[in-house]
């Protein structure tokens, strides 16, 4: 008869000791080599972050943990290797982040969970400062929120893509899942303001029309300051103020929750992007993001869509803005499920041209494989 009995706690403890150590010893030896990958780059010119290495080196860990045991959930395993190679980048090359902040926002909280605890951050007031940062050379990479599971495109980006998108490149794709709470520094039944990003009160539209019907909605900057505006009220005495933000902004800046999970959708996502000064390498799974006026003239926008349908291109997503140019003209925003080098791709787009005033390719990057 097998003793199934547990093994002594102190026994499992030196054993988790001893594998600790040797985990330290494996991290230290990854240094080393990190180190040396760091001179190759610096000597060549090549970028610290490449979105296409970053998706291989996830995967192939994943895979390899469910092929050993599959004890530890890939999440797990993703977060893990994550931090490593956030450690990496500080060992080849300091790298600066931008973002929409203060911290707290989910912009804030996107970009941690993408680059790692390693790197240095500027937290920036609006969106199109990310991407003027970024341009000027100030941070390596930012991060922007470009469309909402719930609430649809981001206007702020599509505009800022508009100006500045010639001048930069989408580098990588980045998906979290968003969850809202209502908070407050005083009582539900005084809430008579509820401040936050226009974006999150269209997350949560069904929660704010039955609880909250007769509050003003006062637009915010970005979610977390939108918290620290109630904090500042509150301090000041006036009371009636809430704010719809992440739970992580309340804990930061100390102002209590009220209700949680307070979304329309439970499976609520927003898609970010991240840019660069340089162009991403194929990773065999991308996607190409362009904009694009077209001509005057009957059925051209059906002209150039029919371009990348004859090419076996298949449009992922499409969104529209005002061009700017004159009255009633309109930029639009496209997703592509290919890479720019991509033959038939390329082909698309030489047939796409003479139907457009302009057209630009935004970038090509891997395609988010999970939800962060």
């Amino acid at each position: 008869m097998t003793d199934e009995r547990p093994r002594p706690l102190a026994e499992l403890r030196a054993e988790i000791d001893t594998i600790d150590r040797e985990l330290v010893a494996l991290l230290e030896r990854r240094a080393k080599v990190v180190t040396e990958v760091g001179e190759h780059k610096r000597g060549s010119g090549g970028p610290i972050y490449a979105p296409h290495r970053e998706a291989e080196v996830l995967q192939r860990a994943i895979d390899e943990a469910a092929r050993v045991g599959g004890t530890m959930p890939p999440r797990t395993v993703e977060a893990v290797f994550r931090e490593i190679m956030s450690g990496s980048f500080a060992l080849e090359r300091a790298l600066r982040i931008g973002y929409l902040g203060p911290r707290g926002s989910f912009s804030h909280q996107a970009a941690v969970a993408q680059f790692g605890s390693s790197v240095a951050y500027e937290e920036l007031r609006a969106i199109e400062a990310v991407f003027v940062e970024v341009r000027r050379g100030r941070v390596d990479y930012g991060l922007v929120p470009i469309e909402n599971s719930t609430g649809g495109s981001i206007r702020e980006t599509l505009d800022a893509f508009a100006e500045h998108g010639p001048h930069l490149s989408i580098y990588a794709e980045v998906v979290m899942r968003i969850r809202h709470t209502l908070h407050g520094c005083c009582e539900p039944s005084q809430v008579r303001r509820i401040h936050s990003k226009p974006e999150a009160f269209a997350q949560c539209r069904r929660f704010l029309a039955e609880q909250y019907p007769q509050a003003e909605l006062v637009p915010a900057a970005s979610t977390s300051a939108a918290v620290i505006h109630v904090r500042e009220r509150a301090e000041a005495g006036e009371l009636g103020d809430a704010a719809v933000a992440s739970t992580l902004a309340g804990t930061l800046y100390g102002v209590p929750a009220l209700f949680e999970g307070i979304e329309d959708r439970p499976n609520n996502l927003t898609r970010f992007m991240v840019l660069a000064r340089e162009a991403a390498q194929p990773s065999g799974e991308d996607k190409t993001s362009l904009s694009f006026t077209i001509q005057d003239g009957s059925g051209t926008l059906v002209d150039v869509l029919s371009c990348f349908a004859s090419e076996g291109v298949n449009l992922s997503h499409i969104d529209k803005r005002p061009s700017g140019l004159e009255n009633w003209t309109y930029s639009f925003f496209v997703d592509a499920l290919a890479h720019r080098e991509d033959a038939n791709l390329q082909r698309a787009l030489e047939r796409a041209r003479p139907h457009c005033r302009a057209l630009t390719v935004l970038g090509s990057y891997p395609r988010s494989r999970r939800i962060l």
